[in-house]
């Protein structure tokens, strides 16, 4: 389900949007399987049309235990922005949290073993405001969600720092046309970050040595 573009600010896009890790479901399927089991030995013990009997039963008990656990997966949405990261729960009683860029001062995620066996984990979100800390739970490869954070805030810093004059938005232009060759492995990690250091030392007030130690500080490897 795609967050309404009627939402978004004019120059905002989506970056990412995701669900919850799906091993909230594992207890929705565990239950499955421990009442279809119940369901076939009522079908070796019991008699027409008793068996029909423990089905329903079975299918309401599933309900019951399983039914909230899904709908929460489905409308919790987790969305990471050109200008915010966002956090909608809820199908009636709607719960939201949104999070600018700007306002990060750092991103942290932990894992434990089993939770990286299965590839999810929490991202915490300090920023700076009312908010301080936000735990994000069960996010999907939470290591390349905080770098995705990380070079979204990036951008968005060189946004505000380069709006205020043509060459600033042409040089943020151009950065984002660099990362995309990357991704697409048309440019090698030493090629753009020299490139990158280049655009960024003719923004006025900015010194490629200053966002090279602060991309190092905020955990970001340009080489990755």
């Amino acid at each position: 389900m795609r967050y309404p573009d009627r939402l978004l600010t004019e120059d905002e896009d989506i970056v990412h949007q995701f669900r919850p890790h799906w091993r909230v479901l594992l207890p929705a399927v565990g239950w499955a399987m421990l009442l279809g089991a119940g369901v076939g030995i009522a079908f070796a013990a019991l008699d027409p049309p008793y068996e029909w009997y423990a089905v329903a039963a079975a299918v309401l008990l599933w309900l019951a235990l399983s039914v909230r656990r899904l709908f929460d997966w489905w409308f919790t949405n987790y969305l990471l922005t050109t200008e915010r990261i966002i956090v909608r729960s809820g199908m009636i009683a709607r719960q939201g949290t949104e999070i600018p860029l700007e306002n990060i001062n750092n991103v942290l995620f932990s894992q434990k073993v089993l939770e990286r066996m299965l590839g999810y984990g929490d991202v915490l979100v300090e920023s700076a405001g009312e908010t301080g800390q936000s735990r994000l739970m069960n996010i999907p490869d939470p290591q390349a969600f905080q770098s995705e954070i990380y070079r979204a805030r990036e951008l968005r810093t060189l946004h505000f720092k380069g709006s205020g004059s043509p060459h600033g938005r042409d040089v943020v232009a151009q950065l984002e046309a660099l990362a995309d060759l990357r991704e697409r492995g048309h440019l090698s990690a030493d090629e753009f970050a020299a490139k990158k250091a280049e655009l960024l030392g003719s923004l006025p007030g900015v010194e490629p040595r200053d966002v090279s130690r602060r991309t190092r500080d905020d955990g970001l490897d340009l080489d990755a």
